[in-house]
């Protein structure tokens, strides 16, 4: 029998024809006609005219030992090894915990593989036994699993569970291909399709390759059931496996890559630890053609030889879920947006209008410019804005443009490639802009922002796409830029400090916090909240409390949660006003100025910025001169500086003496007339110094 063509022919010998019909189908369907593909079942008289088939495929060792002596000696065989679908091992998995379950098979010692099978398959918590022809022991189980249409379902029991027709193991598939010299034609079929509804006990990738050290052969069959891209090298590390999703995500042409040195080729990928430490490599991030790329490497291992290594790569840009974790992993958990406008409390018009607008701004995706004094709560409304936008589910990156040197920030916030300067990290970093990508990049103090980087943020801003240092290729990225300042940008602006046309991109939606002073009816209602989380019940006296609400507050909510804190810490039952830590400086700062003097003198200091201890030596002396009655030059004003041991030249006293007349603080002769300080110069030089006094 079987005589006469060239193909190569196998034979099938199942106990049953419904047996014979299932793998019959899935063999043909993988091989198509590049085999002549014959069944029969046990029982045929044809068996015992001899088989001449260049493979017999048989269910069982009692079917082998049957037709062995009926087998030429060239004909080779394979005992299937079998398995069942998807939908019956869900099947099996309903059952309850501990039931009585008996499995029918053809014989004793099917039954019992069908049952390891289970048993790998995670099926661990019955009490399964096997079932057979002629066995009539196994009586009154809860339930009875059969496969496909089975004639011994005559068994008592609970309940008859059908899980099909078993199937053949991807291994059997691959025992087959090889055997016939036919692993090209497997290789071409869409074995991701065929083999969908199968549940495959070969789980690892190493394993399969250690249970048949077959490396070549397997591994390029078996992995076109994954999505993502494979690589397999040998053990001296030449590319044995190239699948065609790698040649889609790394670049590189089939023919250009096999049967080369992998780690040559593709240096980036992780094969050589993975070889030299005999462990995986799990979820790096590298480069490979300009493209970032998710690569796992793992070793295969089997009896303690070392096969090789297979990389499963995937392209970062075409898993947004899994970019979106990495990223969280890469930035830290520190940068997650924690507040939401509810978070945000108070009972005043003014904050209540400023949520308001703040909700209506976060349905935008353009930029905010956040404006308010120190402690104002100006972070908090960008992560509440952020919380509220479509943009919720990423991440909020911030940086403080204030806190960092103009080269680091540069290179936290553009990020840089391996090499690009003394110290650069190997591999390169991205920066918070590629971090940010979907998200919200939070500046905070954007007018400390160094000039020079005003023009690369505003090319970022404008074109969406960033480059990095020591970097020749354009990244895209989609974020949200949110600035905050508690500095007068329009003043900076107007000073050649700040960019214009940057102020202007960013200023799309402004957002001024008020201050606490303009909230007074605010203050009690936030220190009974504030209280609670410091868990105390103190309460004040009427006096304290006018006090609370009259104090000037320059350090807005901030300040507030201290003294809250540090009244909290006393543990008295009544607050008097004697109690409250800014007692003596209620008194230093009262009727010192107006409101509107005030705001004059915030704009001085900012003028005088880091020479603010000049000016207030300077308006020491004339205060001195005005209580003398006399009047002093700025040549006697730079001759006490240097007898004092304070270094003023006399073109600075000068200039310092212009800006004191600007602001109406002292009043500049002619000539040798002399200067005099004015009544609100006395009352600003008091204000001042109790302000440098805080900042200290």
């Amino acid at each position: 029998m079987f005589r006469g063509i060239d193909k190569k022919r196998l034979l099938i010998i199942s106990y049953s024809e419904s047996s014979a019909n299932t793998y019959y189908e899935q063999i043909k369907t993988l091989f198509s006609d590049n085999i002549v593909l014959e069944k029969i079942c046990i029982d045929s008289e044809k068996i015992k005219n001899g088989i001449e088939a260049d493979l017999v495929l048989v269910q069982s060792q009692d079917v082998f030992r049957f037709i062995k002596p009926y087998m030429q000696k060239k004909t080779d065989i394979i005992i299937a090894t079998r398995t069942i679908s998807k939908a019956g091992l869900e099947k099996v998995m309903q059952i309850e915990e501990g039931a009585s379950v008996l499995f029918l098979d053809e014989t004793k010692e099917m039954a019992m593989q069908m049952i390891s099978v289970l048993y790998q398959l995670g099926i661990r918590n019955l009490d399964i036994e096997p079932g057979y022809p002629g066995n009539n022991d196994q009586m009154n189980k809860d339930y009875i699993i059969v496969l496909g249409t089975s004639a011994y379902n005559s068994y008592p029991c609970k309940k008859v569970i059908n899980v099909g027709n078993s199937l053949l193991e991807l291994n059997t598939i691959i025992d087959i291909g090889t055997k016939l010299n036919l692993s090209d034609i497997l290789q071409r079929q869409n074995i991701r399709e065929s083999y969908r509804e199968i549940v495959t006990t070969n789980i690892g990738l190493s394993n399969v390759m250690g249970l048949s050290n077959r490396f070549e052969s397997e591994l390029d069959i078996l992995l076109q059931i994954l999505d993502d891209g494979i690589i397999g090298i040998d053990a001296e590390g030449i590319i044995r496996t190239y699948t065609e999703m790698a040649e889609n995500i790394i670049g590189y042409k089939k023919n250009q890559v096999m049967n080369k040195h992998g780690l040559e080729i593709m240096p980036d990928i992780p094969f050589k630890l993975a070889l030299e430490n005999l462990e995986a490599v799990k979820e790096k991030l590298i480069k490979i053609n300009g493209y970032d790329i998710v690569a796992s490497v793992h070793p295969i291992i089997h009896s303690g030889k070392l096969y090789g290594a297979v990389a499963i790569v995937r392209k970062f840009s075409d898993i947004e879920k899994n970019q979106h974790k990495l990223r969280q992993q890469l930035i830290g958990k520190g940068h997650i947006a924690k507040y939401n406008f509810r978070d945000i409390i108070g009972e005043s018009e003014a904050i209540k209008k400023c949520k308001n607008i703040a909700k209506r701004m976060a349905k935008s995706d353009s930029s905010v410019m956040i404006t308010g004094e120190t402690g104002t709560g100006k972070e908090m409304f960008a992560q509440a804005i952020h919380n509220s936008s479509q943009r919720k589910d990423y991440q909020f990156v911030a940086v403080n443009c204030g806190a960092l040197p103009e080269s680091l920030l540069e290179s936290e916030l553009f990020g840089y490639e391996e090499g690009a300067f003394t110290g650069a990290r190997k591999g390169g970093k991205p920066g918070l802009f590629e971090l940010a990508h979907n998200g919200t990049l939070f500046l905070d103090e954007i007018g400390e922002m160094p000039i020079n980087l005003q023009m690369r943020l505003l090319r970022v801003i404008q074109e969406r796409e960033v480059m990095r240092i020591g970097g020749d290729r354009l990244i895209k990225v989609n974020i949200r830029i949110i600035a905050a300042t508690n500095r007068n940008l329009k003043e900076m602006v107007r000073k050649g400090e700040f960019r214009e046309d940057l102020y202007y991109r960013l200023n799309v939606l402004p957002l001024k916090i008020p201050p606490l002073r303009d909230r007074k009816e605010d203050i009690l209602f936030l220190i009974n909240e504030m209280k609670n989380e410091f868990k105390s019940n103190f309460h004040f006296t009427e006096a304290s409390k006018e006090m609370l609400i009259n104090h000037n507050w320059r350090g807005n909510i901030r300040e507030l949660k201290n003294y809250v804190e540090y009244l909290a810490n006393l543990e008295l039952d009544s607050i008097d006003v004697k109690d409250l830590p800014f007692n003596d400086e209620v008194v230093l700062h009262e009727d010192i100025l107006t409101h509107d003097e005030e705001k004059m003198a915030e704009e001085f200091l900012e003028l005088a910025d880091e020479k603010i201890d000049k000016y207030i030596f300077i308006m020491e002396e004339l205060k001195k001169s005005y209580i003398n009655k006399t009047r002093i030059g700025r040549r006697t004003l730079y001759k006490t500086a240097r007898e004092k041991g304070f270094f003023i030249s006399e073109q600075e006293a000068r200039l310092i003496l212009i800006n004191l007349e600007k602001f109406l603080m002292a009043k500049v002769h002619k000539g040798r007339g002399g200067s005099v300080i004015t009544e609100y110069g006395i009352r600003v030089l008091k204000y001042l110094k109790v302000e440098v006094q805080d900042s200290k």
